[in-house]
């Protein structure tokens, strides 16, 4: 970033897009939060009087001098570009130098700074401005480090647009959203959030968007979450353009494990760009295609990925609010994303050892506080557990023996699991399916009665051929093999006829093939269908949706023996 607010030339303007979107209370925010974000400010405050059109936004970042606070909102002021060039090297979520300038005309605008780089000065500057961003009022003030922008009157002087805002609460709500996306993208930042100077919320800083997610959604905890960063790899330029020599890329992606969080909406699949949270339908159909027949029927997943990537691979300049961009080397990043899915999902344990597959810890505590305050152990029998690893396996998982010829119950370094053998097996063979979708002749054909036009346009949709046999019969000449060799294939295939695409198709028939609930197996068989289901890409939930597995953490069993107890309190010897 370039030290120093200077005008901007001409030239670099008129390729820029025209007009701050200043239009809410929230894009006020916006503005004015983004500005001390690119100062490099860890903590912001902002404080709001919605009635009269009034905020204050106040930040610990590298402050402004004088000279740059005199023409801080004269229109194309900015310090972070210079040039045409620097265009398409955009590194700030500011650039154009029109925000404030649009403030000035909009409202009553006033900014207080003091530069963190001179700690002999021990006070700084308050500057209020005319409507044309020229300074009015020069004071000099004691104020700590930073700057502090107040706006009052927002809209005063325009009556239609003041009437066109929506209501008060439904521009707080806009602020809070604001805030909160600030917040995903930037998890460093501590705020604090006040209306009518009374506290009004805050968000603490973490690591990563994992800590603050739980702290702006409701019923979703820090352990519902699994988080994947790393590096990846720039897709090859055109040889006329080159990527500078410390240009790299890296994807951090947060989501709800399916098992455990899900919306009735798609309304938590954000994605975020070098900071910034943007409106991408490709990136966010990258992000549902991931989850494909993981989640219950009419349910979305909680999901943010930001990418961190080149300049040169994004165009902020599709749209002035910058939430629209052009994004090169879509595909690329599409590919990128979905990669990122599949290993996240993949059941790990961690450096502490613990296993950061779906568990129910929560849930389970639940079910051993009944049965503590009963006092009844046998009711510890009824909880059941199953549970899957992979080939080569993932986590040291070894089948103990099978609970109602339904679950089985494995051991794992830190507790118990217990999976459900129908689904488990379920999901395994949807994702073979998925893999290797392949018809094998039928000899003889399976002759169906009845079959409506829609049933046999979808066998045909399948690859299946079906030639009449008779004047309500058909000939079904094909299958998929898992299902050929069946006594039930002719019901299976009435099944598929109802289906609704190929993918629909694929669950219909693994759920047919899986093995049934009620089916005795032997040890080796338990280990092999947990080995292969540890290698599924998604192995927390079946392909409808259901959790397949169930955890107890062996600290959990340790609070229920009350192994915690003092041996002699627990003797009743004190």
């Amino acid at each position: 970033m370039v030290a120093g607010i200077q005008p901007l030339p001409d030239d670099v303007v008129s390729l820029m897009v025209a007009g701050e979107v200043i239009d809410s209370l929230a894009a006020a925010v916006r503005e004015l939060v983004e500005n001390a974000i690119d100062a490099g400010a860890t903590r912001i405050t902002i404080a709001l009087w919605p009635e009269r059109g009034g905020l204050q936004v106040t930040d610990n970042g590298t402050g402004m001098t004088l000279a740059d606070l005199q023409q801080a909102a004269l229109p194309h002021r900015t310090s972070k570009i210079r040039s045409g060039a620097d265009l398409w090297q955009i590194t700030s979520l500011g650039f154009r130098g029109e925000a404030l300038h649009s403030l000035a005309q909009l409202a009553e605008l006033r900014l207080c700074s003091r530069p963190q780089d001179n700690p002999e000065a021990s006070t700084g500057w308050g500057v209020t401005y005319d409507a044309q961003g020229h300074p009015q009022q020069v004071e000099t003030i004691a104020i700590a480090p930073g700057t502090i922008a107040q706006v009052d009157n927002l809209f005063g002087h325009w009556p239609s647009r003041r009437q066109s805002l929506p209501t008060i609460a439904q521009q707080l709500r806009a602020v809070q959203l604001t805030i909160q996306h600030l917040a995903l993208c930037h998890p460093h930042i501590t705020w604090q959030v006040s209306q009518h100077n009374r506290p009004w919320f805050s968000l603490y800083p973490g690591s990563s968007a994992r800590v603050i997610i739980p702290q702006v959604l409701r019923g979703v905890a820090e352990h519902d979450l699994r988080e994947l960063t790393r590096a990846i790899p720039l897709p090859r330029m055109s040889e006329t353009v080159n990527y500078p020599a410390s240009a790299d890329a890296s994807l951090s992606l947060v989501l709800g494990l399916p098992d455990r969080c899900h919306r009735r909406r798609p309304d938590w699949v954000k994605v975020a760009v070098n900071g910034r949270l943007i409106h991408s339908p490709e990136l966010e159909q990258a992000l549902l295609s991931g989850f494909g027949r993981t989640l219950p029927r009419d349910r979305y997943p909680v999901c943010f990925l930001h990418l961190q990537l080149p300049p040169t691979a994004v165009d902020w300049h599709r749209h002035p609010a910058k939430t629209e961009i052009y994004l090169r080397y879509l595909e690329h990043w599409q590919a990128e994303v979905q990669a990122a899915i599949e290993q996240i999902f993949q059941l790990e344990t961690q450096d502490t050892g613990e296993v950061t597959g779906g568990l129910y810890s929560d849930r389970m505590q639940q079910v051993l506080k009944s049965a503590e305050a009963e006092g009844v152990y046998g009711s510890f029998a009824t909880v059941k557990f199953n549970i899957h690893p992979s080939d080569p396996p993932l986590i040291s998982l070894r089948a103990m023996a099978q609970v109602h010829q339904t679950y089985i119950l494995a051991e794992h370094p830190s507790g118990l699991w217990l999976v459900e053998q129908h689904i488990a097996h379920e999901r395994v063979l949807y994702e073979e399916l998925c893999d290797r979708w392949q018809l094998v002749p039928l000899e003889p054909p399976v002759i169906l009665a009845g079959l409506t036009v829609a049933q046999r346009e979808q066998l045909e949709r399948l690859g299946i051929t079906v030639e009449p046999f008779g004047e309500t019969l058909w000939a079904i000449r094909q299958a998929p093999a898992v299902l050929a060799s069946r006594e039930d294939c002719p019901a299976a295939l009435v099944e598929l006829s109802l289906a609704g695409d190929v993918q629909a198709a694929q669950v219909a028939t693994a759920c047919r093939s899986a093995i049934r609930n009620g089916t005795p197996l032997t040890l080796s068989e338990m280990q092999a269908l947990l080995d292969q289901w540890q290698q599924t890409r998604q192995p927390h939930t079946c392909p409808h949706g259901r959790p397949i597995y169930l955890a107890l953490e062996e600290s959990t069993l340790a609070r229920f023996f009350r192994r915690h107890w003092v041996i002699g309190k627990s003797h009743g010897l004190q």
